[in-house]
């Protein structure tokens, strides 16, 4: 049935009327596309810049502690505001929040390719951070308007998930091999074209339906200062000591910070984070799992990205292709662990996962200064495997798990909490690693720590996972 609009009524009313129509013109591939490219960047992003880190610390002049904050400023901006962007998207529309996140993401991409500075730099990775956590959910958000059957749905989700797996795959050998040929400036050019096309395919999608979906900026600055204080005690605890009065008042100010939003979302009548979800068993394992496998995942590309580079002396290209093989198997063991989950229900592979990638990072252990180099290659793989395995159904079955209205809630919340795992296991394990002659034994103790909290979570989702997960996965 076609709308008849008035030629005297506002153009804004008309604007707002206008997507019925413009949907059947635009192609949902179209829309896809610019889905694609959004979570393709920002999982590329969280990974590219690791075998970079050498080469930034040679041109800047930096520490280990400022090579922390490159890679931990983006995470931490990204995991901070995710818990809002939902809302900020349902505000403003998720086309118009996506034109903000990408023209945010694209600006701090040249910001950072053009820093002086470590300062600049780390100032313009936050942003980068904070335009990834908007463009994520708004991605999505995109999808579910324009794929209105629940079967073709789910493929362009699928296809979603898999070009973040690709990018994360492919994301050390890029950043190498434009670091190695180019400089390290090029791994964030290279985001300037993927960002006009985006913002192109963008005009054509039509407008997305906007509504009055409460934002809580409150409980937002407590979530940032929070795990800001946190992060850069971590960090800087390892140089200046745990001890010392700044590093002590950080952590209070940390604990401060999260313990009011903790009281602020318990008095809201509609809060960011309903505290609720934590009755659930099935939520709180899903989550510890998340924080654990993201933990170790992404702590162990950081250790041997150094280890490649500043023990071996491996060229920025090398390092980068020394990951492929661990990788490279996430996106097929991604499609693995659905069909597993439907034999045998999820719990198999989220336990299996973990048990696995656990082990991973124990055999690790084996790797000295002078291993062959094909050692620590095929010992990486089962890091990758097992994240591949259990990340998938453990996020069914949170979802699963929650009603309907608070889906969009946990997503974000078992998101977050994955970003912050990995934003703490980077400060914390570059703390241990800081001083060259402490290398080998920071490796130790981060490998030992990441083998025994993936052995605690695969036993809480063994014990304390319900059997109805297991059920509704089989």
């Amino acid at each position: 049935m076609a709308l008849t609009i008035s030629r005297n009524a506002p153009a804004s009313a008309r604007a707002e009327s206008a997507p019925p129509e413009n949907e059947r013109r635009t192609s949902p591939n179209i829309v896809l596309a610019a889905a694609l490219l959004s979570f393709f960047v920002i999982s590329l992003d969280g990974s590219v810049v690791n075998v970079a880190l050498p080469a930034i610390a040679h041109s800047l002049r930096g520490g280990m502690t400022s090579l922390q904050w490159v890679v931990d400023g983006y995470t931490l901006m990204f995991a901070a505001l995710m818990l809002s962007a939902g809302a900020l998207s349902d505000r403003i529309g998720a086309n118009r929040a996506y034109a903000v996140g990408l023209g945010a993401f694209t600006l701090a991409s040249a910001a950072c390719g053009l820093a002086p500075g470590l300062g600049a730099l780390i100032g313009a990775r936050m942003v980068q951070g904070a335009a990834a956590a908007i463009m994520v959910p708004t991605s999505l958000a995109l999808i579910r308007q324009t794929y209105t059957d629940p079967g073709k749905r789910a493929r362009a989700v699928a296809i979603w998930t898999a070009a973040g797996a690709v990018a994360v795959a492919i994301g050390p050998v890029v950043g190498g091999a434009l670091t190695t040929a180019l400089n390290w400036q090029s791994i964030f050019f290279l985001n300037l074209p993927v960002g006009a096309v985006g913002l192109a395919l963008l005009a054509r999608i039509p407008r997305s339906p906007r509504r009055a979906a409460p934002l809580d900026l409150f409980g937002q600055l407590s979530v940032v200062v929070g795990l800001a204080s946190l992060t850069y005690a971590v960090i800087e605890g390892g140089r200046r000591g745990f001890g010392s009065t700044e590093i002590v008042g950080t952590l209070v100010v940390a604990a401060a910070a999260l313990a009011l939003f903790l009281v602020v979302q318990a008095r809201r009548s509609q809060p960011m984070v309903p505290l609720g979800l934590f009755r659930s068993r099935t939520v709180v394992v899903c989550i510890a799992a998340g924080f654990a496998l993201n933990a170790v995942f992404y702590g162990v590309i950081f250790l041997f990205g150094l280890y490649f580079q500043q023990v071996r002396g491996a060229s920025a290209v090398g390092a980068g292709a020394m990951f492929v093989p661990m990788c490279g198997l996430i996106a097929v063991v991604n499609m693995a662990s659905v069909k597993l989950s439907a034999r045998t229900g999820p719990r198999v592979p989220m336990v299996l996962g973990q048990l696995i990638m656990g082990a991973g990072a124990l055999v690790l252990l084996a790797v000295g200064p002078h291993t062959p180099m094909l050692v620590p290659v095929l010992l990486l793989v089962p890091v990758g495997i097992g994240g591949g395995l259990a990340v998938p159904s453990l996020t069914a079955v949170l979802l699963e798990s929650v009603a309907a209205e608070w889906a969009g809630t946990a997503a974000a919340v078992l998101n977050t909490c994955r970003q912050v795992g990995g934003c703490l296991a980077i400060a914390v394990f570059g703390a241990l690693i800081a001083e060259r002659a402490s290398f080998q034994h920071g490796l130790t103790v981060s490998l030992i720590a990441s083998g025994a909290m993936l052995a605690a979570t695969a036993t809480a989702t063994l014990l304390l996972l319900p059997k109805l997960a297991h059920k509704n996965g089989g």
